[in-house]
């Protein structure tokens, strides 16, 4: 939808980002979506496994290989964006669907209500079981989970290439 106020929305969001406040896996992509004039990012995380002998709800270590894990909690990787309703917008928000193609059980996209009443024009991307799509967390299995890891993982190297060729534009 038209937003007149898209400019100034994004420098106040942007001025109110650090690296402090990103998981450090995704700093460099954060920074590299936000230096796109037609798109600035909300939120994101890079995604989380706690499990027992890992409590931390921000760990970001991969998962051990292992058979005494049986249940992880995870907290979902997204990345929650405002995209500008432009021409340069409108295709960045086509290609942003295409990731989903990496495994359409396991990653979603589209735009929440609430997000939405908050800034117009906002998406995410998030990696999690589609039946948990809904929430901000899930409790898998351990196999699952190692395999949530590796959609992870895809879905980040994905944006990467996605703005590596949207640099070279």
């Amino acid at each position: 939808m038209a937003n007149p106020h898209y400019q100034d929305q994004r420098q106040k969001c942007l001025a109110g980002l650090s690296n402090d406040m990103i998981d450090e896996p995704i700093i460099n992509l954060v920074n590299a979506l936000n230096k796109l004039p037609y798109c600035f990012t909300l939120q994101s995380c890079h995604g989380h496994f706690v499990y027992t002998g890992q409590n931390d709800p921000y760990n970001l270590e991969p998962l051990p290989i292992t058979d005494t894990v049986i249940r992880v909690e995870y907290r979902i990787a997204y990345i929650a964006l405002c995209i500008e309703n432009s021409d340069l917008g409108r295709i960045f928000l086509n290609d942003l669907k295409k990731i989903t193609v990496i495994d359409p059980k396991n990653i979603q996209f589209g735009s929440a209500e609430w997000f939405w009443k908050r800034q117009a024009n906002s998406y995410a991307l998030q990696v999690e079981p589609d039946r948990f799509k809904f929430e901000d967390k899930a409790i898998l299995d351990y196999r699952e989970a190692l395999k949530i890891q590796n959609v992870r993982n895809d879905f980040f190297v994905h944006l990467k290439k996605l703005l590596a060729v949207k640099k070279t534009r």
